[in-house]
């Protein structure tokens, strides 16, 4: 072992790959999985690259020609082989040197995807209560398929066919193969946020054909969107786990193209019922409202609107005719009371005696004189008559 590295004594690159080298020999033959995406050959050795979807790392891959033609290897295969790995130090690069490769059939594909679908399910990414609704009306539809595919021709032509005005962003990718994953993920995240809705479209095929949309590091890139997506891959058997995280799973292309549009045909359709419907509740309401007018107006104090004036007049005319009669009685009997008091004073007054022939003898100072013996010769009296007053001497 090399002594420890100071900045003072750093170590130079050669020692750096000698120890990298050292240690990757120790780790011996490996069973290593991937998928195969470059494939070529010199003599009786054959280089290939292997590829980790999930990961997007690779590693060089080198074996005799006899191994590879044994496992029949073709571009986007998934494989298991049996190597040693290797760290060159002219290059710096680390590559497997494989001494058997094996296909990975069918079967085990298929079981992997069941051990996968386990997974994702614990972890809820298939839960309902995370599905999104589509929009109504999107104003941009977002179309991930393959170039000039009877998938993007399905989609586009159903969909403007039932909204003609619809917008589409279509982005052409492989759709199966070892590129395929890639692809589809980048076009998922470049359009998330874009448009108001994912299409991920393809015709069908076979299982090894659909592998890439049943890939955990596509299905997680859909699960992140914020964007509703569609799953539209036509292939009925065996669905893909795409169908289970996608927002909504179409059976076909086609389907798709008619489920992320309405029909023109029948919103109008359903406008027009919508209109008429009003029009039937705003005639109905002005029709009762117009008869509850009419019997409103029917009745006899809207028919005569001065009839209760005339009879509060009348009422009012007989209340002021008898308050006079009132008044003018209690004025006669009070006039007729104070005559009677009139009279009474008048009969009792000293100038009605006076009136009828009688006297008063007074004295100067005025006192009534009603005994001649109180009076004395030569005494001046006076005496008030009816009309005017005399003095008197006693004689």
């Amino acid at each position: 072992m090399a002594e420890p590295s100071t900045p003072e004594a750093p170590w130079p690159v050669r020692t750096v790959a000698r120890l990298i080298g050292e240690w990757v020999s120790k780790l011996g033959r490996v069973w290593v999985e991937g998928q195969v995406t470059q494939i070529g050959g010199r003599g009786a050795t054959v280089f290939l690259t292997l590829r980790d979807p999930v990961a997007d790392v690779s590693l060089s891959v080198t074996c005799p020609r006899s191994v590879a033609d044994q496992a029949s290897l073709e571009e986007g295969a998934r494989v298991v082989i049996h190597a040693k790995p290797d760290f060159y130090l002219g290059r710096g690069t680390l590559s497997l040197s494989a001494t058997e490769i094996r296909a990975v059939g069918v079967g085990e594909l298929l079981a992997r995807i069941e051990r996968l679908k386990v997974l994702l399910t614990q972890e809820g990414l298939f839960d309902q209560d995370r599905k999104r609704p589509l929009p109504f009306l999107p104003g941009v539809v977002g179309l991930i398929t393959g170039r000039a595919s009877a998938a993007e021709r399905d989609v586009l032509e159903n969909a403007r066919r039932r909204w003609p005005a619809v917008r589409f962003d279509v982005r052409n990718v492989a759709v199966q193969g070892y590129l395929a994953v890639e692809q589809c993920v980048g076009a998922v995240k470049d359009l998330d946020g874009k448009v108001d809705v994912i299409v991920l479209a393809r015709g069908g095929g076979s299982v090894e054909d659909l592998l890439p949309f049943s890939d955990e590091a596509l299905l997680r890139a859909v699960a992140r969107c914020r964007t509703p997506v569609v799953s539209a891959i036509g292939h009925e058997p065996d669905n893909p786990l795409l169908d289970l995280v996608a927002d909504v799973r179409c059976s076909t292309p086609t389907d798709a193209g008619k489920r992320v549009v309405p029909d023109v045909r029948e919103e109008s359709q359903r406008v027009s019922m919508l209109r008429d419907r009003a029009r039937r509740v705003v005639v109905g309401t002005v029709d009762r409202e117009q008869h509850r007018l009419q019997q409103a107006l029917s009745r006899p104090v809207l028919l005569e609107p001065l009839r209760l004036v005339t009879e509060r007049a009348r009422d009012v005319a007989a209340l002021r005719d008898r308050g006079s009669r009132a008044i003018t009685s209690r004025l006669d009997r009070a006039q007729q009371d104070l005559t009677h008091t009139l009279a009474r004073v008048v009969a009792l007054s000293p100038q009605a005696t006076l009136d009828r022939g009688y006297a008063v003898v007074q004295t100067l100072d005025g006192a009534v004189v009603r005994d001649a013996d109180d009076m004395a010769l030569g005494d001046t009296l006076m005496v008030r008559l009816a009309n005017g007053e005399l003095r008197v001497q006693v004689g």
